[in-house]
């Protein structure tokens, strides 16, 4: 590109600068910054997907939007391709679902061991932002009471951008109650998370203040990270779950399992309630990376969202 730009200097009798010159050979010769790259939705409806892709036609992800199930994301890519993050059903906890919403003790009603047939119902699923540097789409479930009446409608927004190398996908659930609706306490119930897992894997659970694994179970805090080795990678693939300030009872508690699933949830504080025609919201950020964890710059991204 330079010898060019020389040549075409020489023909026009109008020199470029040596500044002008050095500057092109840079735009030329390194790498552009990717944070804004074109992320796109596909929705389809044969397989009741829906996908977001890259620009190269790369996936990064697929959330399921199954008639009768309860929708879950799986797989997440890591942000560069190399590795699924997520694991769908494993044989130790079968009714883990990659990344999901599942309250427990809704009336009495299990709907996070329960993700199949007789208590979810899709209303719609449809994507809001097909293309852009921030991509978005929305689905909305009925949960059924044992006569297969909705006593709550979820609507689940989630958002999804790149920047700097990492990931960040937000949910926005809503709840509206359609009987008088109680949340009974408990040490699971909400959005949870489920990694890749084996006995003996190189993994850690750390959150804001400093506590590893089983030292996080049922505590409060701003944030949760998980790190864990994932076959075909040299560093750790992580996933940061980011609890927004604006939520009922932030900072909330977390559920720290023995094989590394991680979610925060308001049950673990006690019982919880939702009068019939009422709403509640709750926001959370997901942050995806791979390489090193740092605590400094997790607690910067949060105040970010916080701020959001």
């Amino acid at each position: 590109m330079v010898n060019d730009i020389f040549r075409h200097t020489t023909m026009s009798m109008k020199p470029f600068s040596l500044t002008t010159l050095l500057l092109f050979a840079q735009l030329n010769c390194y790498p552009q910054d990717t944070r804004n790259e074109i992320l796109t939705v596909r929705h389809d409806q044969n397989t009741e997907t829906i996908s977001v892709f890259r620009d190269d036609n790369k996936l990064v992800l697929t959330q399921n939007v199954k008639t009768d199930i309860r929708p879950y994301i799986h797989p997440i890519m890591a942000p560069d391709g190399k590795g699924i993050l997520t694991e769908f059903s494993p044989d130790h906890h079968k009714h883990q679902t990659g990344l999901y919403w599942g309250l427990k003790k809704v009336n009495g009603r299990d709907y996070f061991m329960n993700w199949k047939g007789d208590y979810w119902r899709r209303v719609s699923a449809r994507a809001l932002r097909e293309q852009g540097s921030m991509v978005q789409w929305q689905l909305i479930y009925d949960l059924l009471d044992e006569s297969g009446n909705a006593i709550l409608t979820e609507t689940q927004t989630w958002s999804l951008q790149e920047n700097n190398g990492k990931l960040l996908l937000d949910l926005e659930w809503q709840g509206e109650a359609k009987t008088d609706l109680t949340m009974g306490q408990f040490y699971v119930g909400g959005l949870f998370l489920r990694m890749p897992w084996h006995p003996g894997i190189d993994g850690e659970i750390i959150n804001a203040e400093g506590k590893r694994n089983s030292e996080a179970e049922g505590q409060r805090s701003i944030w949760n990270d998980i790190g864990i080795h994932i076959d075909g990678r040299d560093d750790k693939a992580h996933i940061a779950m980011l609890d927004h300030p604006d939520n009922v009872d932030s900072p909330v508690a977390w559920r720290v399992d023995n094989e590394l699933g991680l979610g925060p949830s308001r049950q673990i504080l006690g019982d919880w309630s939702i009068q019939k025609g009422k709403s509640v919201v709750f926001r959370y950020r997901l942050i995806i990376y791979t390489g090193e964890y740092d605590q400094n710059n997790l607690n910067r991204l949060w105040k970010e969202y916080s701020n959001e």
